[in-house]
């Protein structure tokens, strides 16, 4: 079977369906008649009832990128606008906001009862809408109201508090942080000023044998024997250097060391106008050997001439030896001094060793408590100061610019489905309800005109058929019966003309 036999095929089908149907809507046609009549005459009072409705709708740009943004990063805290602009959007069409809007003197909402109030405040939540379009940051404000006046006056105000909502929020949001805040510190600084008065009392009641240098048991035990240490070293080099000046001091002839000086010089003298042939210059060394050898007999010897009654010191070198050796004694008796105190610190730091354990873990565990408190405390200060900064930021420029992109716009015909279309719909629905009507009577109670009908719904061979002889009266009867369909028909056809006229012009 080629493709064109199906087609003709299908044509056929549908035209033996169709010419059933037209058999039976002319067999019932005052069935069809009634029930479109019926039916328009009900769409017909429904469709007056309900308002023709058009939409309005307006576009806001909500910019959240400023040129302040990047620069106060880090300086103040900054939240997240664009997530506070998509959850304003989505929550902005809630009951108290609706119920205001339905309070605004120039929307001209009658006063209504309070079952009234509550219907037309559910039913606008419901037909107010908030789309964010594709674009990020582009909100589309619609709504369909009952008049073009109406519908942009909603849309307007819905505008004005999406705008206001925000920046209201915003300032609402600051003046509770900085509460919040101040709180705060107030709250650490009481806790703070209670940790320093029980870190000031423990040490004053351990003073001595922990938290006085801010070292542990163990580090000052360590501190103070390396100090013992040094001092002792330094304690000995000075000793040794003291014994070494009065070895010198007790060598030296404080008398023979000014002659040997002067002969020395007066050799030198000679010298250089004499050489060492001449008289005067042997005889000048030879004394000065004389000398030499005396003072080295006196050193072996151990004698100490100079300390006899009547004999004073005029040598330099020696008085030299004896402010060395006054010096060096004084610093023996300093560093023995030094030593013998921080000894002694020594000793009672070890005396304390038993205590030293739970004092350490005590003023430990008080100064970790002191630490936490005093960081959260500088951090609520700081955050301050930044939320401070925030404030002044935001009344002086603000990081979020609502801009109005669309103004509001009105459709100038109601929207689909106006009043027109629903009469247009009813139209053909009530013809099309009245054919159905005929079809299901008939398939209940079925009458048969035709033999070959008769043959199709019994499924057996039918025999013969007696025609109808229609006399004259009979024939007058169906062409007034006809006439009066095509009356009732065109009546129906002009009352649906007149009211699709009539919705035109409302």
């Amino acid at each position: 079977m080629t493709r064109e036999q199906d087609v003709n095929n299908v044509v056929e089908d549908f035209a033996d369906k169709a010419k059933w149907v037209a058999r039976i809507v002319a067999k019932r046609r005052w069935l069809v008649l009634f029930v479109a009549s019926g039916l328009a005459l009900i769409s017909g009072v429904f469709i007056a009832a309900v308002p023709d409705r058009y939409r309005a709708s307006a576009t806001v740009y909500v910019d959240t990128d400023t040129v302040l943004k990047p620069l106060m990063s880090g300086i103040t805290f900054q939240p997240d606008v664009d997530q506070q602009v998509r959850v304003l959007a989505r929550t902005l069409i809630s009951r108290p906001n609706v119920e205001r809007l339905v309070g605004l003197p120039q929307l001209h909402f009658q006063a209504l009862t309070a079952s009234a109030h509550e219907e037309l405040v559910a039913r606008l939540m419901t037909e107010i809408m908030v789309v964010p379009t594709a674009s990020d940051n582009l909100y589309q404000i619609t709504y369909r109201g009952p008049s073009p006046e109406r519908a942009k006056s909603v849309v307007d105000e819905t505008v004005q508090m999406f705008v206001h909502s925000g920046l209201g929020a915003k300032k609402r949001d600051s003046r509770e942080a900085g509460r919040f805040i101040e709180d705060q510190i107030k709250l650490y600084e009481g806790k703070l000023v209670d940790a320093e008065s029980r870190l000031k009392e423990f040490k004053a009641r351990n003073f001595g044998v922990s938290g006085t240098s801010n070292q542990d048991y163990f580090t000052r035990v360590s501190v103070l024997t390396d100090e013992v240490g040094k001092l002792r070293i330094a304690l000995i080099a000075a000793e040794k250097s003291r014994d070494s000046y009065a070895r010198e001091l007790a060598a030296t002839d404080p008398h023979d060391e000014a002659r040997l000086d002067a002969q020395k010089k007066h050799l030198d003298e000679l010298l250089s106008s004499y050489t060492e042939a001449h008289p005067e210059v042997i005889s000048t060394r030879r004394v000065i050997a004389t000398l030499e050898a005396e003072a080295q007999a006196r050193k072996t010897a151990g004698t100490r001439v100079w300390d006899q009654p009547g004999k004073t010191a005029t040598s330099p070198v020696y008085q030299r030896l004896r402010l060395s050796l006054a010096d060096t004694e004084a610093q023996v008796a300093s560093l023995r001094s030094q030593l013998a105190a921080q000894q002694e610190r020594l000793d009672q730091v070890r005396a304390l060793a038993s205590r030293v354990p739970g004092v350490e873990a005590d003023l430990a565990q008080l100064n970790r408590d002191y630490e936490v408190i005093r960081k959260n405390y500088d951090l609520m200060v700081a955050r301050r100061e930044a939320a401070s900064l925030g404030v002044k930021l935001d009344e002086s420029s603000r990081f979020t610019e609502f801009k109005l992109v669309e103004p509001t716009r009105v459709s100038r015909t109601p929207i689909f489905p106006s009043r027109l279309h629903l009469a247009l719909m009813a139209a053909v629905a009530t013809l099309a309800v009245g054919v159905a009507a005929a079809i299901v009577a008939d398939l209940m109670w079925p009458t048969f005109d035709e033999t070959s009908s008769l043959r199709m719904f019994s499924k057996r061979p039918v025999l013969g058929s007696v025609p109808t002889l229609l006399t004259i009266h009979d024939k007058r009867a169906q062409r007034m019966s006809a006439y009066r369909f095509m009356a009732a028909s065109a009546a129906l056809v002009t009352m649906q003309a007149m009211w699709l006229a009539w919705v035109t012009s409302h």
